[in-house]
């Protein structure tokens, strides 16, 4: 123990003044990685803005902060459906592959049901003596007509909404929908699809901090008996959190295609997983955008709700007529064609309420059918180089340099802490 306290004393005052030397690089790695993790984590979150407002309209009275992604989240979702709708997705081709005959099939035993609750009803509202003095047989007999014919009312309109699916189906407007409901969606979507690159942004700050530290402590080294000296500290950390912030950036999207020096090829580290980010990128998009309840959602209820309705109005109207039959005539005469018209508004009027409720039996068959997370992630692994760049490009093109200025910032600061170690 003697021996050992002897040799700390006859090094320490020769090792003491290079200890002190190497706080520079270690500080530096660390300001890299506390830098990077930090300007990630204000990229992300917070989600809704925290701090003050002092006049919403004016952005340079909003005191604090909100996630870059969460902040721009519209504007990207918006950009990013563009993408879709040029590259990825076909809407006509995506939805041709629901067959009506199946829809028809999978919502049968609901239809049937709700055929002969709603004839039932509407006669019985409507004409309740005649249908009261009907023979029972008679009455099944035009139960059954309508039970039979609503498998075949349901076929026919999902035809139609197929063959005027653009028009019907808003694609952006669903997708903003959701956004505007849900910011943290974007968030989901760039963190999964860029998990490994941001852990190597991460990772990339301490190392280059480090290699940065080297050379600012021999830079130190030579100038430190200088009284301006300190202020290279913070000048350096400024410089530190800027270049690993920047050079961890380029890495990942940069360069686009390969380019082979020797036995190594350099090529941006987003584009080397390609398929991979493809593949969740597919499974964001259809687990949380394109779902079977958004999608069916913003068909009825969207913009295009009255064409839906008139479309649901003409077949139920016609499938009354044929239900109705030679009974028609008789309704007509014995209570006026107006009491005839309202049986069946009031059928189509149920039937429009409670068919949107009906068709979530559809969503698994449809889901399966439309496949929407295969095909995003096929057509997305084989996208060129450019257009594949496109998608996750934009995130951070706009708004990089905040990042960039973050981790300048914030080594700037740590700068100041080195002046009190080695200093003061």
């Amino acid at each position: 123990m003697e021996n050992v306290q002897a040799i700390i004393q006859e090094w320490w005052p020769i090792l003491q003044p290079w200890l002190i030397y190497l706080v520079i690089p270690l500080t530096a790695a660390i300001v890299g990685w506390w830098t990077n993790k930090l300007a990630i984590h204000m990229t992300f979150y917070p989600i809704a803005f925290k701090g003050w407002i002092i006049k919403e309209d004016i952005p340079w009275m909003r005191l604090g902060w909100q996630g870059i992604i969460p902040l721009k989240a519209t504007k990207m979702a918006s950009m990013s459906t563009d993408m879709i709708l040029e590259h990825l997705i076909d809407i006509k081709e995506v939805f041709g592959k629901l067959n009506p005959d199946r829809v028809a099939e999978e919502l049968e035993s609901n239809v049937r049901t709700l055929a002969r609750t709603t004839m039932e009803k509407a006669m019985q509202e409507n004409v309740p003596l005649l249908w009261a003095t009907l023979p029972k047989k008679r009455k099944e007999k035009i139960i059954q007509t309508a039970i039979n014919e609503f498998p075949e009312a349901v076929e026919n309109i999902m035809e139609e909404i197929k063959s005027d699916i653009i028009d019907l189906w808003d694609v952006k407007e669903m997708v903003l929908e959701e956004i505007d409901a849900n910011r943290g969606i974007m968030n989901e979507l760039f963190l999964r699809c860029g998990e490994e690159e941001f852990k190597f942004i991460e990772k990339s700050g301490f190392y280059f901090g480090f290699l940065f530290g080297l050379i600012q402590m021999v830079i130190w080294y030579f100038i430190e008996s200088y009284e301006w000296a300190w202020m290279t500290l913070p000048t350096a950390g400024l410089i530190v959190g800027y270049l690993t912030n920047f050079i961890a950036l380029k890495m990942i999207f940069e360069p686009e295609r390969p380019i082979r020096f020797g036995p190594v090829v350099f090529q941006g580290l987003l584009m080397k997983r390609q398929e991979e980010v493809s593949r969740e990128f597919g499974k964001v998009l259809a687990s949380r955008l394109f779902t079977m309840h958004n999608i069916f959602d913003n068909i009825i209820y969207g913009k295009a709700t009255e064409k839906i309705v008139d479309l649901v109005e003409e077949h139920v109207n016609n499938l009354i007529d044929k239900t109705a039959g030679l009974n028609r005539a008789i309704i007509q005469i014995a209570t006026g064609t107006k009491t005839y018209n309202n049986i069946k508004q009031m059928v189509v009027d149920t039937f429009t309420e409670e068919l949107p409720q009906s068709i979530t039996e559809v969503f698994d068959y449809a889901e399966n059918a439309l496949d929407i997370e295969d095909t995003v992630a096929e057509k997305m692994s084989s996208l060129p180089a450019d257009e594949f760049l496109g998608f996750m490009r934009p995130v951070f093109q706009e708004d990089e340099w905040k990042l960039i200025i973050i981790g300048a910032i914030l080594g700037m600061f740590a700068g100041f802490v080195q002046v009190i170690i080695l200093v003061f």
